[in-house]
């Protein structure tokens, strides 16, 4: 799949990495892009087309949908992080998250798959994160160890209608979201570049930096070696 005269539909792609989203894909000639958003009112980037859809709501992806027949490529980008102890933490608190992080893109996908097929098949997008594979224990990562699990069944689900899925797994992004924390972190920029080479390239999964290539690589390794706290 080409961006270059691609419709791309980027869910939260009023700020952070959905913003980047959205830029980038204008910057490599993208026919048209929708900026998908709870209040289209805070869609800022010129050339973008504001589209309010709450990715929590199946009616609201639904007339996202309908709104937006023409779409080729769609980018699960939305989400929220509690951070929560799933010992301790405010379950209403964990709820929200598994509804925007996990439901949400199940509601998008399941919306747009009609669409994307009628349009020859085109690609979804999913955002996950390092945290799909590796545990800080809390909510988010259980969130996105369940959405890297729906990735996969959407792959073979989408397959026989010609539509492409890729992963997208990354550490700490230098947005609103890791304000707060300290460490390295990458621009939703290169995020975002790298994602679309990977969609372009037909990738299964895009490991967007070292953090996460490392924690992929200790997977078959004996849980000691990602949680040496357990020793």
């Amino acid at each position: 799949m080409e961006l270059q005269n691609a419709v791309v539909l980027v869910t939260g792609g009023n700020r952070g990495l959905g913003k980047a989203f959205v830029e980038e894909a204008l910057t490599r000639g993208a026919r048209k892009v929708y900026a998908a958003a709870r209040d289209p009112r805070s869609v800022s980037t010129p050339g973008a087309t504001a589209l309010a859809l709450d990715v929590t709501d199946p009616d609201s992806a639904r007339r996202a949908a309908a709104g937006a027949t023409d779409v080729t490529l769609v980018v699960n980008n939305a989400g929220v992080s509690a951070r929560a102890s799933l010992l301790t933490g405010v379950l209403d608190d964990i709820r929200r998250e598994f509804e925007t992080n996990f439901y949400g893109p199940i509601h998008v996908t399941r919306a747009f798959a009609p669409v994307l097929a009628a349009n020859g098949g085109g690609h979804l997008l999913n955002v996950h994160s390092v945290l799909s594979w590796i545990s800080q224990g809390t909510s988010y990562s259980a969130t996105k160890a369940a959405l890297w699990q729906a990735t996969n069944a959407f792959r073979l689900e989408l397959a026989p209608q010609g539509t492409g899925v890729t992963g997208l797994h990354v550490g700490y992004i230098d947005t609103d979201m890791t304000a707060g924390i300290d460490g390295p972190k990458v621009s939703a920029a290169d995020v975002a570049r790298q994602a679309y080479d990977g969609v372009e390239m037909g990738a299964f999964e895009v490991l967007a930096d070292e953090v996460t290539r490392t924690v992929k690589r200790g997977l078959s390794a004996d849980p000691a070696a990602l949680y040496p706290q357990l020793v």
